[in-house]
């Protein structure tokens, strides 16, 4: 039987432990670098500074520098961990686990601060007023028997799918052009038109979602 000399047993051993409190380490600047998202809105990666980090950490600037090499590799360990905490795995994202993998983002993002926005010009705010009641007037015409906070909620999804950030997130982020992006959500539009004129009120959300 041939004996593992001792020395190579220790050497394994080390290894072994320096791998082991290395992980850790760089789970608690992960940890560290959450933390300090989670006292900003979501949107906000300002905070994420390798410098920032490490203090929030407990460890010195070349510490992170050894686990993430810049500020990227450690914003995208935060982003892995944050689908993590929500439960979203995209990798494995099917079409029938869309509703939610939804409901978990946007659980998980209410547990943030919100983000402050701007007061609209008053010409703005007034034309937003004026969307909303018509809206609200249009669905309740069409869906008179439904309770008023569903038809205020179908009314608010027709005012996101109209609004200038949805046709803007078409353009820029998926790179439609305008008849493909003016396409898409017409498309959508009419679906909900639809499910109004069948009288299919919105589903509440405890019977999408799936632990």
């Amino acid at each position: 039987m041939t004996r593992v000399p001792a020395t190579a047993t220790r050497r394994r051993y080390d290894n072994t432990l320096r791998r082991e409190k290395a992980g850790q380490t760089a789970f608690r600047i992960v940890d560290a670098a959450t933390e300090l998202l989670r006292e900003s809105s979501i949107r906000h990666w300002g905070a994420l500074t390798i410098r920032g980090v490490a203090e929030r950490a407990g460890v010195n600037e070349r510490t992170v520098f050894r686990h993430f090499p810049n500020e990227r590799a450690l914003r995208d360990a935060v982003m892995m961990r944050l689908e993590e905490q929500a439960g979203v795995n995209l990798a494995n994202l099917r079409l029938d686990g869309i509703p939610d993998a939804a409901l978990r983002i946007f659980s998980h993002v209410s547990s943030y601060p919100p983000e402050s926005r701007p007061p609209l010009d008053p010409t703005l705010a007034d034309a937003s007023r004026r969307q909303h009641q018509a809206l609200l007037a249009a669905v309740g015409e069409a869906a008179p028997q439904w309770p008023e906070s569903d038809r205020k909620l179908v009314a608010a999804m027709f005012d996101v799918l109209w609004g200038i950030a949805s046709y803007e997130r078409l353009m820029v982020d998926w790179q439609f052009d305008h008849d493909e992006a003016a396409r898409a959500i017409t498309w959508t539009i009419g679906l909900l038109q639809q499910a109004v004129l069948n009288g299919t009120p919105p589903t509440p959300a405890n019977k999408l979602h799936r632990s």
